[in-house]
């Protein structure tokens, strides 16, 4: 029998409104709400504050009841751009560890730490985690340790703010089976209400139930819970599990701190190829390009530059790159680089202004990718790299991680709306 996953799921405490307070630090221990028209006193509680839970103000309460139940109620309107922000530095914190980081939503993720080459063992891993985004990020973190995903996610639902959960097989007869079905992760309101017409109340009900019996009443979701109600959940953790996707970019901590120019040009370049294989492999073009830099003190930012017509070719992606560098670089030592396609749009889609002269210039270029794409597929990853991207003498700048050449930040997990459920 082959080694026992161990899988995290990291969940963000009261997503939005950890963020304003980690942005105003006089919003701490306030009772605080996220939610829409703030200065008219209308909208709906998107999150909130788990001091305005304590005084009964629970998303999606309409903003007028809130405020009823909780007079000093402080409100923020949603701030996107900021969240965006703060989900990218916590999931560029994740993918320190491991490359099998898999998005669920701006707040939550699972990592499988299985081969993970940190003299921790998982339960004081999952604990330097959650205190690093603590300490670097100033937001809580809620965290699953179990040996699927499913039960993770159920974990770490658990305990909640700042807790850590370890769920193992073994105890799920005593922890999950009592709970109602409406509390099990993929059963909501109206499959509950199907299942009680049945005489199904609890997970354990679920567990013990006919598989053929929950396969006639709710087809394949019902074999799945019945699968799930007995730990039984063979998914893998996969970074690239998207069916819609706005996002596609890589990153990589670097060995040392660095203000070497020629250093960072060649990381910025080999992330700009990288980034430009999952582009094409998704036969997609990125109409903005992101750089990411986090700094020796830890201190990230993140700078954009919309592009006049989308690209998905590495010479084209490091152009943009390098400009937003040379831009915003601040001179300070350098720690992390991240460079990511957004704003994307299918290959069918994608349109550009071309002139009788950059056509074929264009038209070779994105070839040429091609070409190169089928060679790296065919011999590896290390084949046919510029000269620019090698270096005899001092290798400590190219991408650690040979399989993915730095770390993927594709995902979905940007997406306006995206509201935490917890």
């Amino acid at each position: 029998m082959g080694k026992s996953r161990i899988i995290f799921h990291v969940d963000m405490n009261s997503f939005y409104a950890s963020v304003e307070a980690a942005y105003d630090p006089k919003l701490l221990g306030k009772p605080l709400a996220i939610a829409g028209n703030a200065k008219e006193r209308r909208g709906i509680v998107v999150t909130a504050s788990y001091e305005a839970r304590a005084r009964g103000v629970k998303p999606p309460m309409p903003l007028w009841e809130a405020k009823k139940a909780c007079p000093d109620l402080v409100v923020r309107e949603p701030n996107f751009d900021r969240y965006r922000l703060a989900s990218t530095q916590m999931f560029q914190l994740l993918y320190e560890y491991t490359p099998l980081v898999e998005p669920v939503s701006i707040d939550e993720g699972y990592m499988d730490v299985t081969n993970v080459k940190i003299d921790f063992p998982p339960l004081q891993l999952a604990s330097h985690i959650q205190n690093r985004i603590k300490k670097e990020l100033n937001l809580p973190s809620s965290i699953g340790v179990a040996p699927n995903k499913f039960l993770a996610k159920m974990a770490s639902d658990m305990k909640k703010p700042m807790g850590i959960t370890v769920l193992r097989k073994r105890e799920i007869s005593n922890i999950l089976w009592p709970m109602k079905c409406v509390e099990m992760h993929g059963i909501g309101g109206k499959t509950a209400e199907k299942l009680e017409k049945i005489g199904i109340y609890t997970i354990g009900d679920v567990a013990n139930a006919s598989r053929d019996l929950l396969h006639r009443k709710l087809g394949v979701s019902g074999i799945k819970i019945h699968e799930r109600a007995n730990g039984i959940d063979l998914r893998l953790v996969d970074p690239d599990a998207v069916n819609e996707f706005k996002s596609i970019g890589n990153s990589t901590t670097l060995p040392e701190d660095t203000i070497r120019t020629e250093r960072v040009r060649k990381v910025l370049m080999n992330l700009s190829d990288s980034v430009g294989r999952r582009l094409r492999k998704k036969d997609v073009y990125a109409g903005n390009i992101q750089l990411t830099i986090r700094y020796h003190d830890r201190k990230t930012i993140t700078r954009s530059s919309k592009l006049e017509s989308p690209i998905n070719t590495h010479h084209d992606i490091f152009e943009a790159s390098w400009r937003l560098w040379e831009k915003y670089w601040n001179g300070e030592p350098v720690r992390l680089l991240g460079v990511t396609g957004m704003e994307l749009v299918e290959k069918g889609h994608a349109y550009k202004q071309l002139d009788l002269f950059s056509y074929e210039k264009d038209d070779k270029e994105y070839r040429l990718s091609g070409i190169v794409d089928q060679l790296r597929n065919k011999y590896g990853e290390n084949a046919v790299l510029k000269g620019t991207q090698l270096s005899e003498a001092d290798r400590s700048d190219q991408l650690r991680d040979k399989k993915s050449r730095g770390t993927s930040l594709e995902k979905d997990f940007l997406r306006d709306g995206l509201f935490d459920e917890e």
